[in-house]
């Protein structure tokens, strides 16, 4: 039996899966002292395309939410995600915004980052993880699981080694985007992967898209993964990962140990799901099994994305055209895992595939810059006829002969402010949202730091009668007063 020690994501990725990213910083006020002090290794924090919704749709400036978050996690080591090739937007941004990220990251107190390229640009990953480790951070640089003829086993046991062999990686955190590892490949991946770590850590954070996620944190558990990545329950399951109360039961069935308080769960699940009923957000439930995900690896998210732009175009009978879609791309473009940016550019691909008379007739930047390498080498030969087709685009044309931008600080001011006379704070904020964004979110005026609820009388007296532990609640409103005791 092990002792298994757990990673919080009621922060981040419940909220990431389930809600959107419409989090705010009062969002935390309530429940993060309380995930602080419940014995998690650690907690993982909003960062990246979250800085562009909270400005862009929630006029929230992350520089006060995301210390804000921070300081209420004081006992906990915090970490975020980072990709090699750009953090929080589309696209390629040069090394010189991308230390700068870091840093700035690391100065405001995240104590580590996550590192992933679904393509496996090994260099640069590793100059990425030099980065954060310069910085006064953990590097834990990912393995991003994916079904291919390429990535066997082997496969991601070399990269382990060659990630280990970095000398500065902390952990090694493995992620099923898709929730598509299934038991049968768990037994065989996850012990590789841990022989191959040596005595690194490693990390499981699956999506319980299918539902065999708490099947796998078991599996993963015999086998020697020491941590376990899980959410509250009101913001776990389906698209997101299996739920800590759970994790924990399903853990001491099996004997394993871990050092978690039970005793904060509840009222951090009582105030998500609150939040979540105010805020219109679905519920964290376990998805119907679809097999079909085995053949799309599409994130569980990302379904809903596009049967909405279907919706729009008057095509929802095309939907399962997609789904069929989908994996013919990704085999024609190399099997690139099924993660971000990958899922989005793959699924936007067919999605144009799908409504346009002809397939790659259209496409977007991003394609054509993956099957130029912009973004490194794909895991299998791209499909020649395919490539030529995405090059042969008025788009493609433009595009021939692009590299990396390597512009300097002041030259990346420019580009975002049209002058080097703006300050780091500043700068910081440009990179997620554009300056009517940025502006819009200053005149909104300073964060607020708690959530207030609005409920109903028949929303408090719904939530009275479900609270276990409530014995008397008295409502008086507009002349009328009800008083209830059990």
């Amino acid at each position: 039996m092990a002792h298994l020690e757990l990673v919080d994501q009621t922060l981040r990725d419940g909220p990431q899966s389930l809600w959107g990213m419409r989090f705010r910083g009062g969002m935390a006020t309530a429940v993060a002292p309380l995930i602080d002090r419940a014995g998690f290794h650690t907690a993982d924090v909003p960062s990246g395309s979250f800085f562009t919704v909270q400005m862009r749709y929630l006029r929230e400036d992350p520089l006060e939410t995301l210390p804000h978050i921070l300081g209420l996690l004081p006992n906990t080591r915090t970490r975020c995600g980072l990709r090699p090739s750009s953090s929080g937007r589309y696209g390629i941004s040069p090394y010189s915004i991308m230390d700068f990220y870091v840093q700035t990251m690391v100065r405001m107190g995240v104590g580590g980052f996550w590192i992933y390229d679904c393509l496996y640009d090994m260099p640069e990953m590793e100059r990425l993880a030099r980065v954060v480790h310069e910085a006064g951070a953990d590097p834990v640089p990912a393995i991003m699981y994916g079904i291919s003829p390429v990535h066997t086993d082997a496969w991601f046991a070399d990269r382990v080694r060659e990630m280990v062999g970095w000398g500065v990686t902390k952990a090694i955190y493995v992620e099923d985007a898709s929730g598509i590892l299934t038991p049968e490949r768990a037994r065989t991946l996850l012990p590789a992967l841990v022989e191959a770590a040596g005595d690194v850590p490693v990390e499981l954070h699956c999506h319980n898209t299918t539902g065999m996620a708490p099947v796998n944190y078991l599996i993963g558990a015999e086998c020697g993964v020491r941590r376990l990545h899980t959410a509250s329950r009101p913001v776990a399951n389906g698209p997101s990962l299996p739920s800590t109360e759970m994790t924990l039961v399903n853990l001491e069935a099996a004997g394993h140990t871990h050092a978690i308080d039970r005793s904060v769960l509840e009222p951090v699940a009582r105030h998500m799901e609150a939040i979540a009923r105010q805020e219109g957000h679905p519920l964290g439930v376990c998805e119907e099994y679809d097999a079909r995900i085995y053949r799309h690896q599409l994130p569980g998210g990302m379904t809903g994305t596009f049967k909405a732009q279907l919706a729009e175009a008057g095509m929802e009978d095309r939907f399962d055209a997609v789904l069929d879609e989908i994996p013919r791309v990704r085999e024609e473009l190399g099997h690139p895992v099924s993660a971000t940016p990958f899922s989005q550019f793959i699924g936007t691909q067919a999605l144009m595939n799908v409504v346009s008379d002809e397939r790659y007739a259209t496409t977007i930047d991003e394609i054509a810059l993956y099957v130029m390498g912009a973004y490194g080498q794909p895991p299998a030969p791209i499909d020649p006829d395919v490539k030529d087709r995405i090059l042969s685009t008025p788009r493609g044309r433009e595009l021939a002969g692009w590299t990396r931008p390597q512009k300097t600080l002041d030259e990346v001011r420019i580009e975002y402010a049209g002058t080097t006379d703006i300050p780091d704070d500043e700068l910081f904020r440009l990179h997620f949202a554009p300056p009517e964004d940025v502006e819009a979110t200053k005149a909104a005026g300073p964060m607020r730091r708690d959530y207030a609820f609005t409920m109903s009388p028949q929303d408090v007296v719904r939530q009275a009668l479900e609270a276990r532990d409530a014995r008397r609640v008295s409502l008086r409103m507009n002349g009328i007063e009800v008083d209830l005791v059990r």
